[in-house]
């Protein structure tokens, strides 16, 4: 069976919503057949041991979805990038809150509840991005999140390490997070900013500026050169691949 066949039965499990022998067909057409499928029923994720999974609880699909995700990237066909690519935005479609077209992500993105994350059309996450999504996580049209970011939607009381609090990000249409950027509970990003790479974002970005630095300050505007939106041309890889 080739790389289309495995993705169109894959796509027709999962959208027919997966089940435990469903879970136990895609590991097989993932190459992870060795996986001891009696367990299957007992799985339980990380997520599901933090306190917010008391309120976004997780259905049998819900788990089954996040273990799929996170097994691809142990197995070597997650080097297979016409594979691995269209899986996750598969899986995306399924397990998201909402999930635009031409999702790409690369390898090793992490997510802790993925039923609270928000993603519009042409959305690009590059490789080891992690994604605290305890919070509220909603990601524009257009967004791209380079390689090592994290985002995270909720902190700790210094007194009281068990007392927590939540705090939404949003990063709204066209704007770029550069390699190894972190943006703290409670940021909006607006549209076509940009935040230069290592920088540590605390407090909200305007449209079109570019901050940098640990804490993140405002360096100049976009040198957007009069385009706009969808004329800023975020085309991801080679030739639009996976954005047609």
């Amino acid at each position: 069976m080739n790389v289309q066949e495995r993705l169109l039965v894959i796509e027709q499990i999962v959208n027919a919503g997966v089940d435990t022998q469903g879970a136990a067909r895609i590991l097989d057409l993932m190459g992870a057949s060795d996986f001891p499928l009696e367990l299957l029923e007992e799985i339980k994720l990380y997520s599901e041991y933090l306190p917010k999974a008391q309120e976004l609880t997780f259905t049998q699909e819900q788990r089954y979805l996040h273990f799929l995700w996170d097994v691809l990237d142990k197995r070597p066909i997650s080097v297979v990038v016409n594979f691995a690519i269209p899986f996750r935005r598969i899986i995306a479609r399924r397990l998201f809150k909402r999930c635009g077209n031409n999702f790409i992500a690369e390898e090793n993105v992490r997510f802790n509840f993925g039923q609270n994350l928000e993603i519009g059309n042409d959305v690009f996450m590059n490789r080891g991005v992690y994604l605290d999504t305890k919070g509220g996580l909603v990601l524009g049209d257009s967004v791209a999140l380079t390689e090592g970011v994290e985002i995270y939607t909720h902190t700790h009381s210094e007194s009281e390490h068990s007392r927590r609090s939540y705090d939404r990000v949003v990063i709204n249409a066209f704007a770029k997070i550069y390699a190894h950027a972190t943006i703290l509970p409670g940021v909006t990003v607006g549209e076509q900013a940009i935040i230069a790479a290592k920088s540590l974002v605390s407090k909200d970005v305007a449209p079109n500026m570019v901050v940098a630095g640990s804490p993140a300050k405002v360096i100049r505007e976009r040198k957007t050169h009069g385009r706009s939106g969808a004329g800023l041309s975020h085309i991801w890889l080679y030739d639009a691949a996976f954005q047609k």
